[in-house]
Parts: C-alpha cells; sequence; structure tokens
C-alpha cells in the first residue's frame, strides 16, 4: 500500500495571517517555523513512500524549498487543507493507495499517529476515512474548558459510536460530563488530532459536494464526510509520554515551545 503525505499551508489563515512561517523555539534553543517542523513530524512516519507540501504562496513554496521540502503548488481556489490535499494527489497523477492530510499546524504529531491511521484503514475496508483521536486526561480537558471560556479555539473533540465511527467532531468540550477530574486521570472526552488518512476515492469526490450547515457552522472540514453519508474511523491512539496541541493562535506559540521544551524536543 502506497502512501502520499500531503502538509497543506496557506499563508492567508483568518485566525493568524502568516502562521506556517511562524518560528518556533525549541528545547535547544533552535527556531525553525512551523512549516518546517510539520514537514519534519511528517518525514519521520516510516510508512509514507512521498511527502510534499501543498501550498499556493510562492513565500511557503520559497521557505520549504530551501529546507529541502517537495513542494506541489496547488490553487487559491482551494477551500481548505482537504481540497488542497486533492488536488495535489491530481497533480501528482492520483497514483497513492492511501492519501494523508497532515495539517500544517500540528508539528508534535508522533510519527505512530499516522501509522496507526494507515493499519487502521487496512484493517477496516468499510471505511472511507481514518483519524486520530486521543483521551483527554484532566489536565488538558481543563485547558479545552478554559479556552471556550475565554472565548478561543482550542482543540476539537470527538464522539463515536461502536466500531469507532466517528458520530460528531466539535469545536465545543463534548461529551459533556459535569465531574472534576484530577490532572493525570483519564476522561471520557477525546482530542481529535487533525491528521487524515484517506481512501483516494472518498479524498476525490470531496471537492464537489458544496459545504454543508455543520461544516460552516463549527468550520471543520471533516464534518463534510459525514453530511454525506462517508464513514470516518475514529483511531484512538496513546501519546506514549508526549504532549500534544494544535497552533491555532498566537497564544498558543508559547504553549507549543513549553511543550517543546519539556519534552526536549529541538
Amino acid at each position: 500500500m502506497t502512501v502520499l503525505i500531503v502538509i497543506p499551508a496557506r499563508y492567508q489563515s483568518t485566525r493568524y495571517p502568516g502562521k506556517p512561517l511562524v518560528e518556533l523555539r525549541g528545547a535547544d534553543g533552535t527556531s525553525r517555523s512551523l512549516i518546517q517542523r510539520s514537514w519534519e513530524a511528517a518525514m519521520a512516519v516510516k510508512a509514507a513512500d512521498r511527502v510534499v507540501i501543498a501550498t499556493d504562496d510562492d513565500r511557503i513554496r520559497l521557505a520549504a524549498e530551501a529546507f529541502g521540502a517537495e513542494v506541489v503548488m496547488t490553487s487559491e481556489d482551494c477551500q481548505n487543507g482537504t481540497e488542497r490535499c486533492a488536488e495535489a494527489h491530481s497533480l501528482l497523477g492520483s497514483k497513492y493507495d492511501v492519501v494523508v492530510n497532515l495539517q500544517g499546524d500540528a508539528p508534535l504529531t508522533p510519527h505512530w499517529f499516522v501509522e496507526a491511521l494507515v493499519a487502521g484503514l487496512l484493517a477496516d475496508p468499510g471505511a472511507d476515512i481514518a483519524t486520530p483521536v486521543l483521551r483527554c486526561e484532566g489536565r488538558a480537558l481543563t485547558g479545552f474548558q478554559e479556552d471556550r471560556r475565554a472565548g478561543r479555539v482550542g482543540g476539537t473533540t470527538a464522539v463515536f459510536g461502536a466500531g469507532g465511527r466517528a458520530l460528531y467532531f466539535s469545536k465545543e468540550v463534548i461529551p459533556y460530563t459535569g465531574r472534576t477530574y484530577a490532572d493525570d486521570a483519564p476522561t471520557p472526552v477525546f482530542h481529535h488530532v487533525g491528521v487524515y488518512a484517506f481512501r483516494p476515492a472518498a479524498l476525490a469526490v470531496y471537492p464537489s459536494w458544496p459545504v454543508g450547515p455543520l461544516e460552516k457552522l463549527e468550520g471543520l472540514e471533516q464534518l463534510r464526510f459525514l453530511e454525506n453519508g462517508h464513514t470516518v474511523l475514529c483511531v484512538e491512539v496513546e501519546a506514549r509520554g508526549r504532549q500534544f496541541w494544535e497552533l491555532n493562535n498566537p497564544e498558543d506559540v508559547p504553549k507549543l515551545e513549553a511543550m517543546m521544551a519539556d519534552m526536549g524536543v529541538a
């Protein structure tokens, strides 16, 4: 099974313009851009046959080529990362068995998360898409709740049923729990990690669907698959001591740098 990893990157982010080129300082004091750190995370995936950065912006292209990445230039009309991945796969000949969307705002994504998705698709022929979910401990759940109280969009949560079939994804904290949890205690809330492994047929049809009401309300591209009757497989992954967070807002930069320092990520 051949695997292509696409890292979609755009400069004109609504919440954080220029985000892919933001510098993140590692534990050794070295600063590298968000897009470079995301590319390095993708290059560590053993299952990957090819890794490309898909963008419509020459600033990102030049920066990516400078650190040795392969770049595919895509249209400015792509509405989200999934559409950009679909176009990139088409431009590369639509020849891969699995296409992974490793979003460029998650540089701490461990390689085993992606490897678990590929294995999940292999084991479940009925799934069109696979995406990882991480059970929140009390500390992470508290962070989600604090973000929402402050009016910030933090992480995304997922709820799923039998066999890991996704029921819904939200930027709200779901399912509701009125309990208080210790920092290291497991909770019933699952953090959705923004990585996707697609079967090519499902990815190819995605751009032809209109944006549905749920996708529009939540701003979550994966909801378009659910709104059109496709099966999304949630694959539970283990942190193995790794901390994880996406860079959604400028306030997340010091949070990510603190995590890298704590984990010794250079």
